[in-house]
């Protein structure tokens, strides 16, 4: 065997060993995989700063049905969905709807945020999360994303995309979930 076959082969064992050992770790359970967030089963345990101070988790939220919006202020299809989520909020907030705005903005737009908020008309809680824990722990492939979660902690729905008031399927799933007192 000649010399370069010799060296290839060594690196080509030497890669596999390496993945293997990447495997391994992986799967040792020290680094455990973001739950799924799955339609029928409990939404992952989430929480977050608030944009006026503090911190929220979803779990704060037991007994209401959560709508939880990942958005961000550079967003156009986020500017396109919000006047409707701030109608529902304003519409069914003393059913026990919780709507979360979750932006994932930069760390330190604090201030872009806040105008974002008073330019949108926006009255229900945002969550902070420049580090996009919330697109890790849902798995969320982008923004704007949205779980609907009932009063047990159950996901009910989930939509990456704009949220419509023509979605038949989100309408009944909100509607189901309001009228389930738990």
């Amino acid at each position: 065997m000649s010399l370069h076959a010799t060296l290839r082969t060594a690196l080509l064992v030497s890669s596999a060993l390496l993945v293997s050992s990447a495997l391994l770790v992986a799967c040792s359970g020290a680094e455990r995989a973001p739950a799924v967030a799955t339609v029928g089963e409990l939404a992952p345990a989430y929480s977050a700063a608030l944009l006026d101070g503090g911190t929220a988790s979803i779990a704060d939220y037991r007994g209401q049905v959560v709508l939880l919006n990942v958005w961000a202020t550079w967003c156009a299809p986020c500017r396109q969905e919000i006047p409707y989520l701030q109608s529902l909020h304003d519409a069914h907030a003393t059913q026990g709807l919780a709507i979360i705005g979750v932006s994932v903005d930069a760390a330190g737009a604090e201030g872009t945020i806040r105008e974002f908020r008073t330019d949108f008309g926006m009255t229900y809680p945002i969550w902070l999360d420049p580090e996009e824990k919330v697109q890790t722990t849902f798995l969320a492939l982008g923004v704007p994303a949205t779980y609907l979660i009932d009063r047990e902690g159950t996901l009910r729905w989930k939509h990456l995309g704009t949220v419509r008031a023509t979605d038949t399927t989100f309408t009944n799933a909100l509607r189901e979930a309001l009228d389930d007192e738990g």
